[in-house]
């Protein structure tokens, strides 16, 4: 039993010190979008604002998804690092229950355990928002993010999208903005 708490201990030190977002107790559960159609969401959209991550230094990020097959979602994931180079990386995502649709799970590693990818909120052709979050004994990591079929969002659905993470009482004023200035990731169209 001591191994485990010292590798939980650990692991949650690693979390904390890149800048996860690590919360105590369970996560909680936002309702998801309704009646949502993976095959509008498909395409490309630019990331505005997010939680940070263990796993996202960049900026300029983006996330295309495709249909790989019936019922899973292709998922590409770029992003451009300090160094100038393009970091990407190539995933899927499902349903776990039909039921649910906007409940997805994402991997990207074979032979990992996927995670959740929540689709909240999304008009299918100017913004989405979309909520993940895993469990670590008493606490809890959370991911947000906020994106937009252009590098740009009005203010107001900023704002309302912001209310509903606040709404399910994910930490709002941990949110950061992601550069999508045209000039500064221009690299990344090539």
């Amino acid at each position: 039993m001591q191994a485990i708490q010292v590798i939980s201990l650990t692991l949650l030190s690693v979390l904390a010190a890149n800048a996860q977002v690590l919360v105590a107790g369970k996560c909680p559960k936002p309702a998801v979008k309704e009646n949502f159609d993976a095959s509008q969401y498909l395409g490309k959209w630019y990331e505005i604002e997010k939680l940070p991550t263990v796993f996202q230094k960049g900026q300029c990020s983006t996330a295309t998804y495709s249909l790989k097959s019936p019922g899973v979602v292709g998922v590409l994931n770029r992003e451009l690092l300090a160094n100038g180079t393009i970091n990407a990386i190539v995933g899927s995502a499902k349903a776990k229950d039909p039921s649910e649709p906007a409940k997805l799970e994402v991997s990207f590693f074979e032979n990992s355990p996927p995670g959740p990818y929540w689709v909240l909120s999304t008009d299918y052709t100017g913004h989405t928002l979309v909520f993940g979050c895993s469990e670590y004994g008493p606490v809890h990591a959370e991911f947000a993010w906020i994106l937009s079929r252009e590098p740009t969002m009005p203010g107001e659905t900023l704002f309302e999208l912001r209310d509903i993470l606040a709404s399910a009482g994910v930490k709002v004023n941990k949110l950061t903005a992601t550069n999508q200035d045209l000039a500064f990731c221009s690299a990344m169209e090539q």
